[in-house]
């Protein structure tokens, strides 16, 4: 079998997969983040996106895409920065609930139907490009971090959170997997969580790239409380249960469960599961 291999660059993903299918992978990624609601999550995570402006210094009057946009968190922050914003995400629901958002805040934000792969804009559109948790599950990541690099302009500056392998939702990735199986040949989504994946990804595009390790508190009822939670709105667990019959249902919820009770520093005080993130602000060539 025609295998690929991943730069040495990568650190731990240098095993040889499988050649993707990656038009088969980006219909299974748009049916995982249309099921479930992924609004209910995304709104937990404000926070993050507000930190990402601040980090990336978005100013007013300047030109903002939000890539995988949700429900629009990132693309928010910008706007409330009187930025001029664009926000684009494949899931029509999202944008909605994005637009619903921006009108109830009186924000100024265009919304658009797109891929992160295929980005309908002219290279050098934006000043700043963003993405919270978005563009890291892509399934061609190299086409997704070349679309991110052509439409910032020269000088402009890409900004993005994305969740690392060794944090908590990375383990809860790969929790998942172990009962249903991503499509064979792909990249950890985790990659971009990564100094070495995105030196990988983003080659010598760039001119500098900070980095810094921050922490997402995830604050549940329990942890069947957030199993409930994810198994009725993340797209990933949604889809998982789905697939999953009865016995490996309880299964899985039997990893998530443990996981969560070894992540959990709430000391019977409620569900408090720290999840580390990647910062990355990075100053395009």
């Amino acid at each position: 079998m025609e295998t690929n291999r991943t730069s040495a660059e990568d650190g731990p993903f240098l095993e040889p997969n499988p050649v993707p299918d990656f038009a088969a992978a980006k219909t299974r990624s748009r049916a995982t983040w249309s099921a479930g609601d992924y609004a209910v999550i995304g709104t937990t995570l404000q926070i993050v996106g507000e930190s990402l402006a601040e980090a990336a210094d978005v100013r007013a009057g300047e030109r903002v895409l939000d890539v995988a946009c949700g429900n629009g968190n990132a693309a928010l922050a910008a706007a409330r920065r009187f930025a001029r914003v664009t926000g684009i995400d494949y899931v029509p629901a999202l944008l909605e609930r994005a637009r619903a958002r921006a009108s109830a805040e009186g924000l100024d934000l265009e919304l658009r139907e797109a891929d992160a792969e295929a980005l309908p804009f002219p290279d050098g559109a934006f000043d700043v490009v963003l993405s919270t948790f978005g563009v890291m599950f892509t399934p061609d990541q190299a086409r997704a971090a070349r679309e991110l690099l052509r439409v910032c302009r020269r000088r402009g500056r890409l900004a993005l959170a994305c969740w690392t392998p060794e944090g908590f939702v990375g383990e809860l990735l790969r929790a998942v997997g172990r009962h249903v199986p991503p499509p064979a040949g792909l990249g950890s989504p985790a990659r971009w969580g990564t100094r070495a994946g995105l030196d990988a990804l983003l080659g010598p595009y760039v001119r500098t790239v900070s980095v810094e390790e921050r922490t997402f508190t995830f604050r549940y009822r329990s942890a069947a409380h957030f199993v409930e939670v994810f198994r009725a709105f993340y797209g990933p667990v949604h889809r998982a249960y789905a697939a999953l019959p009865p016995d490996g249902q309880a299964a899985l919820t039997a990893d998530l469960t443990g996981l969560l009770e070894r992540h959990d520093k709430g000391h019977g005080d409620g569900l408090v599961v720290p999840g580390a993130y990647l910062e990355a602000i990075v100053a395009r060539a």
